[in-house]
């Protein structure tokens, strides 16, 4: 066969083989053009791919290395580029998986530089750079050998102070504005990272929104605390855990539940779209709970605690007509004012106990329906004031039989003596 003949012209099963991508109707990506292909081959310095056109595709191997210089890509594997033009001298066409990576491909070869910037800014593809400086309102980025320019304001999606420390690092951008001979000849490049930074947030929060649904249970983590709750950032979007659905329990302050930073399964509630303001796009509010995912205290209520029953409490609300005492995790009863004290008239709970006050209180009524328990601190009082009275009595019964004995004792020492 002539692919086995050593001696055969290369020029000719090159020939061959364009004429057959012909009749097959292949045809090449005109550049800028974004296009996928199979990996054939890894070299040292270049990589060929197979992109379905007539010519293979070529890319620099350095941009398949990742920071630390080892491959991120294997022959076989797919990979996904822009086509950049093409290489005179093989006829391969140039495909670049990383525009502005300053590949050996286009190293020194500022118009191939310049092709690519505008192909990168014609088709909405981000570039790569690595920050040189910090100017005044921005930073200079070098591009494929170009200098850039990215203001302060879109160099991060939140504010920055001092752009120092973003010297050195090599950060993608997306070309806001391009031209060839700028002032002075030089070619004029503003870059943005903060619009690529948006859109990915905007594209997690899409494929976050999708995979929520009311009642489901997702995994977040706690980016803030506030007195009426916490925001819990569920993987691009975030939703706020009411204070009210934190506990089964009244909560005074969700700080003492959670943290920010802290981790945690939380139930969808609810997803309200609400309509953006001074044309901005529409925004939902995502209701969250914790308490939804918690065992309900109330529902073995009776079993855990008999009418009659006195229990150790803690004072946490006042009000004018009682007190609300906590005697377990998510249960509180009520004190009624007229509960409060067994020996005086009371007109507000505080001029007998004060929040925080660890207490003492008798069960009088247990409705788990309704989640009402009426307690009693003077019944508790009663109460004790009775084992009281009944340990001092049996005391006293002790100590009158032992005092009858030793009288007694005496007695016979005297009714001896005398006899003696």
């Amino acid at each position: 066969m002539a692919n086995e003949n050593p001696d055969t012209d290369f020029g000719a099963i090159l020939a061959e083989f364009e004429q057959a991508q012909s009749a097959a109707g292949g045809s090449d990506p005109k550049p800028g053009e974004r296009i996928s292909g199979r990996i054939l081959r890894i070299g040292n310095e270049s990589t060929f791919v197979d992109v379905g056109a007539k010519s293979d595709a070529v890319v620099a191997t350095a941009e398949l290395l990742d920071d630390e210089g080892e491959l991120t890509a294997a022959v076989g594997d797919t990979v996904e580029g822009m086509i950049s033009g093409r290489d005179e001298a093989s006829g391969c066409l140039l495909l670049r998986v990383r525009p502005g990576a300053g590949s050996g491909l286009s190293h020194g070869d500022t118009e191939l530089a310049l092709e690519e910037v505008a192909q990168a800014h014609a088709h909405g593809i981000p570039v790569e750079g690595t920050v040189r400086a910090a100017l005044k309102g921005g930073v200079e980025v070098e591009v494929s050998g170009l200098r850039g320019f990215c203001p302060i304001s879109q160099l991060d999606t939140a504010y920055v102070e001092d752009a120092e420390g973003y010297v050195g690092q090599r950060l993608s951008f997306a070309v806001r504005s391009f031209e060839r001979a700028g002032r002075g000849g030089r070619p004029n490049l503003v870059l943005s990272r903060r619009e690529l930074l948006e859109a990915e947030e905007r594209k997690r929060r899409e494929e976050a929104l999708a995979r929520l649904k009311p009642g489901a249970v997702v995994h977040g983590k706690v980016t803030s605390v506030t007195g009426y709750g916490a925001f819990v950032d569920l993987g691009g979007v975030e939703g706020l855990l009411h204070v009210s659905e934190m506990a089964h329990g009244r909560v005074e302050d969700p700080a003492e539940l959670v943290q920010e930073g802290d981790e945690l399964d939380v139930k969808v509630l609810t997803i309200e779209e609400r309509e953006g303001r001074d044309g901005k796009r529409p925004t939902q509010r995502i209701s969250l709970s914790l308490r939804a995912l918690l065992a309900d205290p109330w529902e073995e209520i009776g079993q855990r605690f008999a009418v009659g029953s006195t229990v150790d409490g803690r004072v946490m609300r006042l009000e004018p007509f009682g007190a609300f005492v906590r005697i377990a995790p998510g249960v509180e009863g009520l004190v009624h004012v007229s509960e409060l004290a067994a020996d005086r008239h009371v007109s507000h709970p505080r001029e007998v106990v004060e929040l925080g006050q660890d207490v003492k209180v008798r069960i009088l009524d247990v409705d788990a329906e309704r989640k009402r328990i009426s307690l009693s601190l003077a019944a508790a009082q009663r109460a004790g004031e009775a084992d009281g009275g009944r340990a001092e009595a049996a005391a006293a019964d002790a100590g009158g039989g032992l005092g009858s004995g030793l009288g007694s004792l005496a007695q016979a020492f005297e009714k001896a003596d005398k006899k003696g």
